[in-house]
C-alpha cells in the first residue's frame, strides 16, 4: 500500500491488524537474538566479560547516533514506511552476519552498525502507528497499548525459543530464523502498511524538547529512568551468565525466567493502565521502584529455580509499570509536547544501555557476577529518592 488509505468505518480494520502482526514479528525476532547474545559472545567468540559489556555499550552508543540521524531524515522526508523497509533489510543482513561471522572486531564494527539500523525499526513502527491513528481518528492510547502487548507476548515466547534453538541447533539456526522473521516483516510492511504524511514539524519537537528539559521535575525523572534502565539492562545482560556460571543452572533456564517475567508484565501493564486513572502515575511508578529495589538483592538470596521464578513477579511489576507509565509521566510533565516527552523516555533507555554494558563488563570481570546485583540495589535506592522528588504533573 503506497499511500494513505482510510479504514473501514465499522468493524475490524485490516491495517490495524497488520500493525499488530508486524509488531509481533519484529518483536519476536528481537526476542530471539537479545537473550542469548551474551552467551553467543562468550561461547562462539570466546569474549571475556569486559568485552561482552563493551559490545553492549558500543551497541547502545551506535544505536543512539544512527537512530538520531535516521529520525531527523524521517521527520524531514515524512516517509517512515520506506525507512522501515530499509531497516528491515539491514536487520536481515545483520542476522546473517551474526550467523556466519565469528570475528569480534567485525561484529563490533560493521555488525553493530547493522544492529543500530535494526534498532530503528520498532520506534519508527510506533511513530507510523501513531500518525495513522491520528489521521484515522482512532483512540491513540489503546492503539499503542495493544501494540505494546504484542511486544510483551513476543518476549514471553521468544526467550525460551531462543535458548532452545541456540543450545539444541546452534546459533546459525537461531540467526537464520531471525532473518526469516525480518524478511516476513519487510514483506508485510511493503504490502500492507500505509505511508502517512507527517503531522508535526521536526523544528517544533526540537523546541519542545529544549524547553521541557529546563524543568527540574523532568530532569529528575530522566535521571531516575536512566538508573532504573541501567539496573534492568545489567540484569538482562548478566543473568544468563550468572545462573549458568555462578549458580550452575542450565543455560536454557535463563529463557524461562525472561519469558515468565514478560508473561507477567502483560496483566501488570493492563492493571497499571486501569489504576493510573484513579491513583495517578507517580504512586504506581514508586511502587514499581520499590519492587525493583526488592528484586535485585533477592537474586542473590534465591539460588533455586523455584525461588528465582517466584521473584520474577517483582521484576514484572517493576518493568511492566516503568515501561508503560514513565513515558506517560514525561508527557504529563511536558503538556503539549508528547513527541519531545517520548524522545526523552527512549533516550533514557538508550543511555541506560550505555552504562549497563560498561558496568556489567567491568564489575563481572573484576568482582564477579554477584557485584552486578549489589550495584543494582544501590542504584535503585538513588532512583527511588529521585522519583520522590518528582511531581505528578506540570
Amino acid at each position: 500500500m503506497q499511500s494513505f488509505t482510510p479504514p473501514a468505518p465499522k468493524g475490524g480494520n485490516p491495517v490495524f491488524m497488520m500493525f499488530m502482526l508486524v509488531t509481533f514479528f519484529v518483536s519476536i525476532a528481537g526476542a530471539l537474538q537479545a537473550p542469548t547474545l551474551s552467551l553467543y559472545l562468550s561461547q562462539e567468540l570466546a569474549a571475556k566479560p569486559f568485552m561482552v559489556g563493551l559490545f553492549f555499550t558500543i551497541n547502545a552508543v551506535t544505536g543512539i547516533i544512527i537512530s538520531f540521524i535516521l529520525a531527523k531524515r524521517s521527520d524531514r522526508k515524512g516517509d517512515r514506511r520506506r525507512l522501515l523497509m530499509f531497516c528491515c533489510a539491514m536487520a536481515i543482513a545483520n542476522a546473517l552476519m551474526f550467523a556466519f561471522v565469528r570475528q569480534y572486531v567485525v561484529l563490533i564494527t560493521l555488525g553493530l552498525i547493522l544492529s543500530a539500523l535494526t534498532s530503528v525499526v520498532m520506534p519508527q513502527l510506533f511513530a507510523l502507528a501513531r500518525e495513522y491513528a491520528d489521521r484515522t481518528g482512532r483512540e491513540v492510547v489503546m492503539f499503542s497499548s495493544v501494540m505494546r502487548t504484542q511486544m510483551s507476548l513476543a518476549w514471553v515466547i521468544g526467550p525460551p525459543i531462543s535458548f532452545a534453538l541456540a543450545l539444541n541447533y546452534g546459533f546459525i539456526t537461531l540467526y537464520l530464523v531471525a532473518a526469516a522473521l525480518f524478511l516476513l516483516s519487510l514483506i508485510l510492511i511493503k504490502t500492507t502498511l500505509p505511508s502517512v504524511p507527517r503531522l508535526y514539524p521536526a523544528e517544533d519537537l526540537a523546541k519542545s524538547a529544549a524547553s521541557g528539559w529546563k524543568r527540574t521535575d523532568v530532569r529528575f525523572l530522566f535521571a531516575a529512568s536512566v538508573l532504573m534502565w541501567v539496573c534492568n539492562l545489567m540484569y538482562i545482560i548478566d543473568m544468563p551468565l550468572y545462573i549458568s556460571k555462578s549458580l550452575g543452572m542450565p543455560e536454557s533456564f535463563a529463557g524461562v525466567l525472561m519469558g515468565t517475567a514478560a508473561g507477567l508484565e502483560i496483566p501488570v501493564m493492563l492493571l497499571a493502565g486501569y489504576l493510573a486513572k484513579r491513583v495517578g502515575k507517580r504512586p504506581l511508578v514508586i511502587v514499581a521502584a520499590v519492587c525493583g529495589l526488592a528484586f535485585y538483592p533477592a537474586m542473590l538470596v534465591f539460588h533455586q529455580q523455584t525461588g528465582l521464578l517466584i521473584i520474577q513477579l517483582l521484576n514484572a511489576v517493576f518493568i511492566g509499570i516503568v515501561a508503560g507509565l514513565v513515558m506517560l509521566w514525561f508527557q504529563d510533565l511536558m503538556p503539549g509536547k508528547a513527541g519531545a516527552a517520548t524522545t526523552l523516555f527512549t533516550n533514557s533507555v538508550s543511555t541506560g544501555m550505555i552504562f549497563a554494558g560498561l558496568c556489567q563488563g567491568l564489575l563481572s570481570d573484576l568482582l564477579g557476577h554477584q557485584a552486578i546485583y549489589v550495584l543494582a540495589t544501590v542504584l535503585m535506592v538513588i532512583a527511588l529518592l529521585l522519583l520522590l522528588r518528582v511531581k505528578e504533573q506540570a
